[in-house]
């Protein structure tokens, strides 16, 4: 042949190669019995000689790159083919899958979970999704698991859909994508974590499940050890809120709360599609009482925490009353009821409860927290309210003295606000010194009470509006006596000129008020 030959470069995975995978050179001549050479960047350096015409390379970063030749030779001395044309090589970062689990990581048997795999690379969505399972713990459900692990492999979706999840499908899930020859990089794998138990749900109040009418209160709904994805549903005395969807969220808030708002409220959470519903929680309590309530319930020792063993009296200060209490199991008669005082002689952590006032007719009046304490320590504070203006004094008690603790510290909502004191004393109470108070000593620390400090009702204090109404009511009168007074004073003054031009005398306007 007249002209020399020249050699053609091509490379698979044509166009742009992601790092982690493998990219093949060809180097093809139109006869046999060559090896073939490779240059990278500049024709001066030859980075390879191989006897095939293919030239195989992992790509392991960006800077793999750049502009590639080749050229054939054969024989000796070496007779040399021609260079090929420049091949350029783009290599880009391999993007990295992510997976999601919707509606959560951690779900409950029985519930539908979705587990999606994005991969962001230049607006590219042809991939072609590889899903990979590794089981966390071994169980009893060994053969369901390897079923369930083949199933996973087989998908090729964007979107694993694992319906009525079972506890043996728990696991490390994670996928990689491939577009054309090209692989991403595998995602970090999502631990799924199914539970055994169905969802339950749990109801809280806050601050407290008593409280007078115009005063706020939340109730609060939640999933223990799932907070994701959930909507809930209200109820009172085993009745569906209208107005149910408000606490949606998980928060039902009542302001300013009303007599009629007084029941027991549970609540249900849901997720999912289709829907996965929680089993109902337990019972909360709510009493919402009157501003001024007629019927007090007395207690002796008065105090909100007392300690276990120790005994209790509560009476009801009006006849035809009964003392009724709510603990953690149910709502019952005060034991030991005799008329309306109720006698405990000997304290238990399970009398720990609402205690409260009710007539024959189902009214309830003046609820009242009480703790029992099996500890060493408890806090010295009323059960009621404290009125704005007044002295919050607190004590720390010991169970072995039933003295107050010289040396003690106290603190409100989990702040210490004063240290080594045998009282804490608050000259003038606030609606700001609301909250949970406790004490702390070296001998132990007291159970948490919350003190709330309720408006003064006092009718020592006069409205700015009620002595505008006294002004307006009086000022006609007023009015009428400061004419009066005007036309004496005029008539007195001509009197006077009269008599001074007469006799030479003048008279002060003190002089003439006091003839």
């Amino acid at each position: 042949m007249d002209l020399k030959p020249k050699a053609k470069l091509r490379s698979d995975p044509a166009g742009a190669a992601l790092t982690g995978n493998t990219v093949t050179l060809t180097c093809n001549t139109s006869s046999t019995g060559w090896d073939f050479y490779w240059y990278k960047n500049t024709l001066d350096s030859e980075i390879k000689m191989t006897r095939t015409h293919s030239y195989s390379m992992k790509i392991d970063s960006v800077s793999d790159g750049g502009q590639y030749w080749c050229r054939a030779g054969r024989g000796e001395p070496v007779y040399y083919t021609q260079y090929s044309d420049e091949l350029t090589l783009n290599v880009t970062e391999s993007p990295k899958a992510v997976v999601t689990a919707w509606p959560d990581e951690h779900v409950f048997k029985g519930e539908t979970v979705t587990l999606r795999c994005d991969i962001k690379w230049r607006g590219h969505t042809e991939w072609t999704y590889r899903w990979q399972i590794e089981q966390t713990d071994q169980d009893n459900h060994y053969n369901q698991y390897n079923q369930h692990k083949n199933t996973v492999s087989r998908c090729s979706a964007q979107e694993l859909k694992i319906s009525r999840v079972e506890v043996f499908q728990s696991g490390k899930y994670s996928c990689t994508g491939q577009m054309n020859t090209q692989i991403s990089q595998r995602s970090d794998a999502v631990a799924l974590t199914v539970s055994s138990d169905e969802a339950q749900a749990a109801v809280r109040v806050s601050p407290q499940p008593w409280l007078t009418e115009g005063h706020s209160v939340t109730l609060i709904c939640e999933v223990p050890g799932s907070s994701t994805g959930w909507t809930f549903s209200w109820f009172r005395d085993a009745d569906h809120l209208s107005d149910s969807s408000r606490g949606a969220g998980g928060s039902y808030t009542l302001s300013p709360a009303a007599l009629q708002h007084t029941g027991v409220y549970t609540c249900r959470a849901e997720r999912g599609e289709p829907a996965y519903s929680s089993q109902n929680s337990s019972a909360q309590p709510l009493w919402v009482t009157g501003v001024s309530a007629s019927v007090r319930l007395v207690l002796r020792p008065s105090r909100s925490q007392h300690f276990s063993s120790d005994s209790l009296s509560l009476s009801c200060d009006s006849a035809g009353w009964t003392v009724r209490r709510y603990t953690h199991t149910n709502t019952q008669d005060c034991s030991a009821q005799t008329g309306s005082t109720c006698g405990i002689q000997s304290l238990s952590t399970s009398d720990t409860g609402v205690y409260w006032c009710e007539s024959e007719s189902g009214e309830k009046r003046h609820p009242l927290n009480i703790t029992v304490h099996d500890g060493a320590v408890i806090l010295e504070s009323s059960a009621d309210p404290v009125i704005e203006g007044e002295t919050l004094t607190l004590h720390c008690l010991h169970r072995s003295t039933n003295s107050s603790i010289l040396t003690a510290d106290f603190y409100k909502d989990g702040s210490l606000i004063q240290n080594q004191t045998g009282e804490m004393r608050i000259p003038t109470v606030s609606k700001s010194d609301e909250g949970f108070y406790y004490c702390k000593t070296e001998r132990g620390e007291s159970p948490h009470s919350w003190i709330s400090v309720r408006a003064s009702d006092s009718p020592a204090q006069i409205s700015a509006c009620k002595i505008v109404v006294f002004l307006l009511a009086v000022c006609p009168y007023l009015s009428a006596t400061v004419v009066l007074l005007y036309k004496i004073y005029k008539a007195r003054v001509q009197s006077s000129e009269e008599e001074s031009q007469s006799r030479g005398l003048n008279f002060s306007l003190h002089n003439m008020f006091n003839i």
